[in-house]
């Protein structure tokens, strides 16, 4: 199939572009499917003419339509930016805007944001804020919880469509010059996981975690306006595309901070979407998403004739190696630093953190910040608590992810569980024991509450019962735990290094889950 679907429609095209272009004093920016005109105030965008492997934007009436459909669902993530439909009448060499007659060509009208603002560029210059994906990632978590749920007859999210769109993408790879036995490689795995991930994926679909996403959540397409962050440009020329496993939507995002060599925000970025969305049950399935991902990137360079100063097919690579799945818990009573530890650790050790505080609430219907005035911190809600924070940790387990779970711990029956789980999952299983003098436990908390903004709400009576009733470590369970004194100064890259030096314990009758050999 070309990539012009008519040379002389294209040619048109490009001379109206240029004409509108000098007639509005614009800056243009060109991709291969479309021109943006920047005139200072708006971005006028107008699409190309072309057919493509992916798309057809050969007609006037479809590229109208689309005009449309990008307007609709852009408008779901970013209102402010994305203004209208404006029709272009005239002639290729004098074409007008906002002018009665027949329309010759179609622009999105959108307002322009200043340079700088996109998270690459962000990303680039060092001045990517954790606090910023953080914001992003509760707003696509908002996003994807209103989003339209695929209904089960439906293609989309099934392991069929899952498969065969990764398998498309490493035939078109092959096509354009990827290495044959890196892709040869790459299908078996694809393959080999697809075996393994099917019930989990018909659950999700079943379950109404397939939606109406974005599709395309590159650093490219998410910016900061103002104090919000948020995503512009998602695909709208194809549903498939764009209706997806929420994961695999997030999964974008994450897998480009990744290949930008940035695994601390990614995790960052992953860890605040899972504490917002509580999508952990689809954790087994993330990894997946991660490979898939990096290989549509990987083809999008190859199309754009891009030069890769990104890798991302290396990426996929390594990201498809054995996992190094790991399990820490944390110990230690309220204001002792557990949760600030495991927030420095899990960005360090690129790790999904499970926070008993938000897991909790989640259980009761609450949300994170939510007050419960006490009422679900009984014997039977910290068992109960304990028993989810078990079952989610097993999950990440089993989808390769070194897991961190936040929470006291103070009893030994409870450490004793997830030093079992440790053992049933094969991975290694570590002890971080935080600790602080009494009188800045008691300052820690007392600030917490009158503060406010966090998820626990132990209050300076709780601090003092912990204190009379916890059970220490054993001397056994010091004996190989990290252990971190939190009011004197501590370095978190030492930490995760620490915790990764332990080793991985082999269980080869579970083909599901290869593990790192010692």
């Amino acid at each position: 199939m070309s990539d012009v679907a008519d040379p002389p429609a294209q040619i048109a095209s490009a001379s109206l572009v240029e004409a509108l272009r000098r007639r509005l004093g614009a800056t243009l920016v060109e991709t291969h499917i479309s021109w943006v005109l920047l005139d200072g105030e708006i971005a006028w965008k107008i699409k190309k003419p072309v057919r493509l492997p992916f798309l057809d934007f050969s007609s006037l009436a479809t590229r109208a339509r689309l005009c449309e459909e990008e307007l609709r669902l852009n408008r779901r993530l970013a209102p402010w930016l994305y203004l209208d439909v404006v029709p272009i009448t005239g002639t290729p060499d004098d074409p007008r805007l906002n002018v009665a007659g027949p329309a010759i060509e179609y622009a999105l009208r959108m307002r322009q944001f200043a340079a700088g603002s996109l998270l690459a560029e962000r990303l680039a210059a060092d001045s990517l804020q954790g606090a910023q994906l953080d914001h992003l990632a509760q707003r696509l978590a908002a996003f994807h919880r209103a989003a339209a749920v695929a209904g089960p007859d439906t293609p989309w999210g099934t392991p069929a469509v899952i498969e065969h769109d990764a398998l498309q993408v490493l035939d078109g790879l092959v096509s354009r010059g990827a290495a044959q036995a890196v892709c040869d490689a790459l299908r078996r795995w694809v393959l080999d996981n697809g075996r393994c991930l099917r019930a989990t994926w018909l659950s999700r679909k079943a379950e109404g975690h397939v939606r109406e996403g974005h599709g395309d959540l590159h650093l490219a397409n998410t910016v900061v306006l103002g104090e919000d962050v948020t995503a512009f440009d998602c695909i709208e020329f194809d549903p498939a595309l764009r209706w997806m496993d929420v994961l695999n939507d997030i999964g974008f995002l994450a897998m480009d901070l990744l290949a930008h060599q940035r695994g601390d925000l990614a995790y960052r970025f992953l860890n605040a979407y899972l504490d917002d969305s509580g999508e952990h049950d689809g954790l087994p399935v993330l990894r997946y998403y991660l490979v898939y991902r990096a290989l549509v990137r990987a083809l999008v360079q190859r199309l754009s004739a891009h030069v890769p100063d990104v890798d991302y097919l290396g990426l996929a690579q390594r990201l498809s190696a054995a996992p190094d799945a790991r399990l820490l818990i944390t110990h230690g009573v309220s204001g002792s630093g557990k949760s600030s530890v495991a927030q420095q650790l899990l960005e360090q050790a690129q790790a999904i953190r499970l926070r008993s505080d938000v897991e909790r609430k989640r259980l009761f219907g609450l949300r994170a910040l939510d007050d419960s005035a006490g009422a679900i911190y009984g014997a039977d809600a910290t068992r109960r608590t304990y028993t989810r924070l078990r079952e989610l940790a097993a999950m990440a387990l089993r989808g390769g992810q070194r897991v961190i779970v936040d929470a006291a711990f103070l009893r030994a029956s409870e450490r004793e569980s997830f030093r079992s789980l440790a053992r049933e999952c094969g991975v290694p299983f570590t002890l971080l024991h935080c600790e602080a003098p009494v009188e800045v436990l008691r300052e820690r908390v007392r600030s917490r509450r009158a503060r406010a903004g966090d998820p626990s709400e132990a209050d300076a009576s709780v601090l003092e019962r912990q204190l009379a009733t916890q059970e220490l470590p054993r001397p056994d369970e010091l004996a190989d735990a990290l252990v971190v004194q939190t009011a004197q100064a501590w370095d978190a890259e030492q930490l995760a290094a620490r915790w990764l030096e332990r080793h991985a314990v082999v269980r080869p009758e579970d083909d599901c889950f290869q593990r790192r050999t010692s």
